[in-house]
């Protein structure tokens, strides 16, 4: 161990890392690993959102500080190895259905997740969202690490081309409707993909420390001259752009409209079980959850998204949540706060060297994300397949993550399912007052 943890230096007081069997450089390097998985989104949210008409380059600021404030939350008052930063399919929603389809600015749309954030504020002091963390059965919890394992693969699989989406015909016409099929495998993109899993596939085989960090740069090395990797316009630092076209640029006048009361429902909805969803398949593959199956320190952890939301709105971007990408973090050992830390530590470097980081290609980061999905099934060996009343909800939580792209709605077949194949076949003791309560609203919520 480094002599920074050695006779109670700070990392190891603030963090507790002999407690948790890991050391400075892994945790570092988990951190770092997370990060890279993740940075897409310094790209990506710019870009959804500027089709809102907002500042692609505030935004990018927006971004990468409030992940940075958000994951620094994380670190140092939950002491978890969890990013945040704005969520995908959140910020569509913001962009595409609230500005575009419902014709609403975009200043409306961030008062609906400034509202949001301050909801989750009070729901956290309350206990409200600490307490459904805890209602949910632990095979149900083994279930999201495992839904969440298939999500993460498929999320690399799409971004990099291996895998496409979509309606295609198929054969003579008669088979129509498929959501995916085998993309160009010896094109750029998906072809770099494919390389790197093998490349980091064999680091992992032989026990190398940082396996898919180090897949991470080579991979982008390799996209270079398969013309992948980007390198016009490169320059090392750029000074961050201005965050003043979307600082403060929130829009009251129309808070008590019912249009406002559906927006910020969707919001509270989708981050409230994504983040419970991401939460529980995290700590499960890291064995954090004690003997009673509870995430140590949850009520910390949900108040660093609610914090994240709040001030993110301020700052100009969607809803900020805990990111699945933290399991590769986990695959790599990170299991303290230290690992947030480091993650934070790389989004205040982007900010200064942005270039490099938006250098990295989808492709190069895709690998990462397959092995990690690999890594989130080892709970499936836990799950009691002999029990139907468990094996069922189980599967339906597993299959419906990757299938319906959501974490939200596998947790919501999972929960529902669990709810009435317990009563109906007289095991209702097994289902919490409060489980049966949020399966009531899961069911309503279909039909609204």
């Amino acid at each position: 161990m480094t002599s920074l943890t050695k006779n109670g230096g700070f990392f190891e007081k603030r963090f507790k890392l002999s407690d948790n069997n890991t050391d400075i450089k892994t945790e570092v390097t988990a951190g770092i690993t997370t990060f890279m998985t993740m940075a897409y989104i310094l790209i990506v949210n710019p870009l959804i959102l500027s089709s809102a008409g907002m500042n692609s380059g505030a935004v990018f600021t927006a971004t990468a500080v409030s992940a940075m404030i958000a994951t620094l939350v994380m670190a140092f008052y939950a002491n978890l190895p969890v990013a945040l930063a704005p969520g995908m399919g959140l910020n569509a929603f913001f962009a595409y259905t609230v500005v575009l389809g419902m014709g609403y600015s975009w200043e409306f749309a961030l008062t609906a997740v400034f509202l949001e954030g301050i909801i989750f504020i009070i729901l956290t002091f309350l206990n409200i969202r600490e307490a459904i963390i805890n209602c949910i059965p632990l095979n149900l919890k083994r279930a999201v690490s495992v839904g969440i394992g298939l999500f993460i693969a498929l999320i690399g699989l799409v971004n990099s081309g291996v895998i496409t989406t979509g309606k295609f015909h198929v054969g003579d016409g008669k088979l129509d409707g498929l959501i995916v099929q085998l993309g160009k495998i010896t094109s750029g993109d998906p072809l770099l993909a494919l390389i790197g899993i093998v490349i980091t596939g064999v680091l992992l085989a032989k026990g190398v420390k940082g396996a898919l960090l180090i897949g991470i740069l080579a991979n982008t090395i390799i996209g270079i001259p398969m013309g992948v990797t980007s390198l016009e316009g490169f320059k090392l630092i750029s000074a961050p752009p201005s965050l003043s076209p979307i600082l403060f640029k929130l829009d009251f006048s129309n808070i008590f409209s019912v249009d406002m009361l559906i927006v910020l429902f969707t919001f509270l909805f989708v981050d409230m079980f994504d983040t419970v969803g991401t939460l529980i398949g995290v700590a499960t593959k890291a064995d954090m959850l004690d003997e009673k199956g509870n995430l140590p320190n949850a009520k910390q952890a949900l108040f660093a998204d609610a914090v994240g939301t709040t001030v993110g709105a301020l700052l100009g971007t969607s809803t900020v949540t805990a990111y699945v990408e933290s399991a590769s973090g986990v695959a790599e050992g990170g299991r303290t706060g230290l690992t947030a830390l480091s993650s934070a530590g790389m989004f205040a470097l982007a900010l200064l060297f942005s270039p490099v980081f938006i250098m990295i290609p989808g492709a190069a980061t895709a690998p990462a994300l397959v092995l990690v999905g690999l890594f989130m099934m080892s709970p499936i060996k836990e799950i009691d397949l002999d029990d139907f009343t468990e094996a069922i909800p189980a599967f339906l939580a597993i299959i419906m993550m990757p299938l319906a792209y959501s974490i939200a709605e596998g947790i919501v077949f999972g929960m529902i399912s669990y709810v009435i194949l317990k009563l109906l076949t007289g095991k209702y003791r097994d289902v919490s007052p409060l489980m049966f309560i949020i399966s009531i609203i899961f069911v309503f919520k279909f039909f609204i």
